[in-house]
C-alpha cells in the first residue's frame, strides 16, 4: 500500500484517574508482539486496525492532557462511523471501560498480599488486541516456548499474512487468511512446532462459524461454559483458558505456570510450598478477582515507584511457558 494523503483525524478519549496508560499498555508482554509496535521515546502505542469504510489504518495512541490521545492514519477518507469505531477499539485494547473498583476494594482491605498500590499506579488493566480470536492465537503462541519464539511466530503470521495498512504496518491477519496457508507454512515459516495444526485447525474453525471467539465477550455468557469453549480447541489447555479469561476481564482462574511458582517462591519464602494450591489459597481471599491478584503480586517489581519500567528483561509475557 502506497502513501496517503489523507490528512490524520485526532481524538481524545477521558480516562479515569485509576487508569494508567504506561502500566496498561506494558503490564505483559502483548506490546512486544505485532501488529503491536511500541515507541519507548515517545511513550506511543501504535497499530494496525481495520475500520468499517476507511479500511486497512493505523491508528497511535499517547497518554496526554485531558485523556487518552489517538492518532487515526487511513489511506481513504474515514467516515464519522469509522472514528466511533476507532475509539471502541482502544477502549477495548485499554480495557478502558472496565470496573475495577470492587478489585481496588478488595486490596484496600487485605493485608496480604498487599495490593493496596494498585489503584495509586492504575494497575490492573492488561492489555489486550482489537478481536478475541488474534488473542487467542496469540496465547496458543506462548505455550511451551521461549517468548523470543513467541515473537518469532507472531511476527511471521504477521508479515506474511497480515494485509498491508498505511506505513507499512500490516493487520493481524484474518481467520481466512489463515485457514487457507497450508500447515508446512505453520510448520517451516511460522516455526510453530506441534502447535502448527492447531493454529490452522482453529482458523479454519472460524472461519466456518463453528468456533466463535467474540460471543465470549457476552456478559450474559457464564466463566464456566467460555471456559468450556476455550478447553474444546485443540492446542488451549486450562492454561491457555485461565489467561485467556484474564483478558476477557473474568479473573477467577489463576494460570499458574513455573514462572508463577519460581516468582511466588522467591517472594514468599522456600518455607511456603509454591503448589498450585498452595498459591490458589493465598489467593482465595480476593475471591473472583484472585487471577487478577496474582498477577499484579507477580509483577509488582517490573515497575518502579514512579510507574517507570525497570528493565525490558522483566517483560515475559503474560505466559512464559505452559504449566507442567
Amino acid at each position: 500500500m502506497g502513501s496517503t494523503s489523507i490528512k490524520p483525524r485526532r481524538f481524545t478519549i477521558k480516562t479515569s484517574p485509576s487508569f494508567g496508560f504506561r502500566r496498561t499498555v506494558q503490564g505483559h508482554g502483548w506490546f512486544d508482539l505485532p501488529p503491536f509496535l511500541w515507541n519507548e521515546s515517545r511513550l506511543a502505542l501504535t497499530r494496525a486496525i481495520r475500520l468499517p469504510e476507511a479500511g486497512p489504518s493505523v491508528i497511535s495512541m499517547r497518554d496526554g492532557a485531558g485523556g487518552l490521545r489517538a492518532t487515526v492514519l487511513s489511506a481513504r477518507e474515514p467516515g464519522r462511523g469509522d472514528i466511533d469505531h476507532a475509539r471502541g477499539v482502544v477502549a477495548r485494547m485499554l480495557r478502558l471501560d472496565e470496573m475495577l473498583g470492587p478489585f481496588y476494594e478488595k486490596a484496600r482491605t487485605i493485608d496480604r498480599p498487599d495490593l493496596r498500590w494498585t489503584e495509586r499506579v492504575g494497575a490492573g488493566r492488561l492489555l489486550r488486541a482489537p478481536t478475541v480470536y488474534e488473542d487467542l492465537v496469540k496465547m496458543i503462541c506462548t505455550t511451551n516456548c521461549s517468548w523470543a519464539l513467541t515473537r518469532v511466530m507472531t511476527a511471521a503470521l504477521v508479515s506474511r499474512l497480515g494485509e498491508e495498512a498505511p506505513g507499512g504496518h500490516r493487520l493481524f491477519p484474518a481467520p481466512e487468511a489463515m485457514a487457507r496457508a497450508p500447515r508446512r507454512f505453520y510448520r517451516d515459516t511460522v516455526k510453530a512446532g506441534y502447535r502448527a495444526p492447531f493454529l490452522r485447525e482453529l482458523a479454519r474453525s472460524v472461519s466456518r462459524g463453528d468456533v466463535d471467539p467474540e460471543s465470549w465477550l457476552d456478559p450474559g455468557k457464564s466463566t464456566s461454559s467460555i471456559r468450556e469453549e476455550i478447553l474444546a480447541i485443540d492446542g488451549a489447555g486450562p492454561y491457555v483458558a485461565d489467561n485467556m479469561l484474564k483478558l476477557l476481564g473474568r479473573y477467577e482462574g489463576l494460570g499458574v505456570d513455573s514462572w508463577c511458582r519460581r516468582t511466588f517462591s522467591r517472594m514468599y519464602g522456600p518455607r511456603r510450598k509454591a503448589t498450585d494450591a498452595a498459591i490458589g489459597r493465598f489467593y482465595e481471599p480476593f475471591g473472583k478477582w484472585r487471577g487478577l491478584a496474582l498477577w499484579c503480586d507477580m509483577t509488582r517489581d517490573w515497575f518502579d515507584d514512579h510507574g517507570r519500567p525497570r528493565g525490558q528483561d522483566k517483560f515475559p509475557g503474560l505466559i512464559r511457558e505452559e504449566a507442567g
